[in-house]
């Protein structure tokens, strides 16, 4: 089975569309994305229905859940408070219960989900340090679990036999049975490791690897809905340098 992760689309239709495109190309089973679906971008109903015709399992971003009305904004900078009040105004009342729903984790038996941190999903952290990490790893019992939130693509496991951490950018990820790895896979919607392409990750599980990929899209469109929405530019503008 092949399964294709979602990170950070932040109603990005355009990275969307072509991430799904690419994948089907590849190849996969089922989807799941790792939160913040929407906020910064000018299509969040569009990639909701997407992920819905889907059948796409959704763990609850940040994003998410403030617009649904559920987190303060007193945590977010201005363009993104601006972001999620423009949001919570477009989409339907139908869209705000669905977002409010949203699970803090999934777990099933090849993998877990979540956005920020596994330890304490609900509170959003960053895994940042590897002082996070040791604390996800700790409570991880499945062989992955995949990630999103600071839109940065690392995978982080134990050394062999030893307690210190391994930490790598490289594209594969293995997955090995009682050696469990977190995989940040990045963001579909808003890059931010300098690479303006959009990233999406690739399970296979009979081959025991995580692989991200990076593709080019048309991030000059998003830019133009953005503006033309009356979104802040520097949420147009941040595409294009992958920031």
């Amino acid at each position: 089975m092949r399964l294709l992760v979602l990170g950070d689309i932040h109603a990005n239709l355009e990275a969307l569309t072509a991430v799904l495109a690419e994948a089907k190309r590849l190849g996969y089973d089922k989807v799941v994305s790792v939160g913040d679906v929407v906020g910064y971008g000018a299509d969040p109903s569009p990639c909701l229905d997407v992920l819905g015709s889907l059948g796409a399992g959704i763990v609850m971003g940040n994003h998410d859940l403030a617009v649904a009305g559920g987190l303060s904004l007193d945590g977010f900078n201005a363009y993104a408070r601006a972001a999620v009040e423009w949001t919570a105004g477009k989409i339907s009342p139908k869209e705000i219960a669905l977002l409010k729903a949203l699970p803090y984790t999934i777990r099933e038996e090849a993998y877990a989900v979540s956005h920020g941190t596994l330890h304490h999903p609900e509170e959003f952290h960053y895994l940042m340090t590897e002082a996070d990490a040791a604390e996800s790893l700790a409570v991880l019992d499945r062989p992955v679990c995949f990630l999103g939130h600071s839109h940065l693509p690392v995978w982080v496991r134990l050394h062999a036999g030893e307690e210190s951490l391994e930490v790598s950018q490289d594209l594969r990820a293995p997955v090995e049975t009682g050696r469990p790895v977190l995989v940040n896979v990045g963001s579909v919607g808003q890059p931010r490791d300098g690479d303006p392409r959009t990233a999406f990750c690739l399970y296979d599980m009979e081959k025991g690897e995580a692989v991200l990929h990076r593709l080019e899209y048309d991030f000059q469109s998003t830019g133009r809905k953005i503006r033309a929405a009356g979104l802040p530019g520097m949420l147009a503008d941040r595409l294009g340098m992958g920031r």
